[in-house]
């Protein structure tokens, strides 16, 4: 089965960006640049290009960027550890940024406990932005409380925007019985694939895995195998680079990234040890950009 990701196509001039954070998020977005997928370059003299401004604690965790058929990148990020806002601003050429804004995703959900780690997908069929991210929302799937870290229940849950003033209401957006967070859409030939983090703590898992559905909201296919190889990997990120498909990941335990590469996304190559990262990295979103706006935040010494 052929597969393939383009929303629009991808020009043979684009490389691969990646945006990231360090340490709890307080300094806010850093960016970096690849041409092979593998060797990532630090931009901007390695310095943040945009500190964060708005939510509950202020902070910029798990900035997720994805550019529109408008050109524009957009981009959302977990503001606080606990509350019911995410992040967001756009920017033509990743250098200068609109008015951030904090988005109440679940204003009318009494018990959120969290929103966490949003990402993007452009459905290019209904014209729409999805933003999915993971809450825990209190009493909610008691079954399954308990079997995380302290009170943390996760979902996945989704909003869709055209504009990201107006939102539809929020929908459970997938639920296969366990704790999950970290889900990152694709498209996979005529399928929407998904990766996500089995957040499962008792008894351990806290691995990636791969669902599929025919339609964008659902229903989602039963989780797949873990992919990432081993416990303790999350923030994935999903693009497809030199005729393969990457998925790079936050090993958060070991303090370095890890990546993963398959042409059939059945068959897995483990390829940590070829990739190199800025030092530090956290959690962040492969994207693909031209070359002339990356280039220009590189800083020549």
């Amino acid at each position: 089965m052929l597969l393939v990701l383009a929303v629009w196509p991808a020009l043979a001039a684009d490389k691969l960006g990646f945006s990231f954070f360090r340490n709890n998020g307080e300094d806010g977005l850093y960016l970096a640049a690849s041409e092979d997928g593998l060797r990532f370059t630090a931009l901007h003299g390695d310095r943040p290009l945009l500190r964060p401004e708005v939510g509950e604690s202020k902070l910029m965790r798990d900035p997720s960027i994805a550019r529109g058929p408008d050109g524009l990148f957009h981009m959302v990020w977990t503001t606080s550890w606990q509350g019911k806002t995410i992040g967001y601003a756009h920017s033509k050429d990743l250098r200068n940024w609109s008015a951030q804004r904090a988005i109440a995703v679940m204003p009318e959900e009494a018990g959120v406990v969290n929103c966490w780690a949003p990402e993007l997908f452009y459905d290019g069929a209904s014209k729409e932005w999805v933003i999915l991210w993971a809450s825990t929302i209190a009493g909610k799937f008691p079954e399954t409380l308990g079997t995380g870290s302290r009170d943390y229940n996760h979902r996945l849950y989704a909003v869709r925007t055209r504009d990201f003033r107006m939102f539809s209401k929020p929908v459970l957006f997938y639920e296969p019985g366990f704790m999950v967070i970290d889900g990152t859409i694709f498209r996979a030939g005529k399928k929407y694939a998904m990766v996500v983090k089995n957040e499962t703590q008792t008894p351990p898992a806290k691995y990636l895995f791969l669902t599929f559905a025919e339609r964008l909201m659902g229903p989602w296919t039963k989780p797949g195998p873990a992919i990432s190889g081993e416990q303790w990997a999350e923030g994935p990120s999903v693009v497809e680079w030199n005729g393969a498909w990457m998925v790079y990941f936050d090993k958060y335990r070991d303090h370095k990234y890890g990546a993963i590469r398959s042409k059939d996304l059945e068959k897995w190559e483990d390829i940590t040890e070829q990739i190199s990262m800025p030092g530090g990295i956290r959690h962040g979103t492969a994207f693909r950009a031209p070359a002339e706006i990356l280039d220009a935040l590189l800083e020549k010494r």
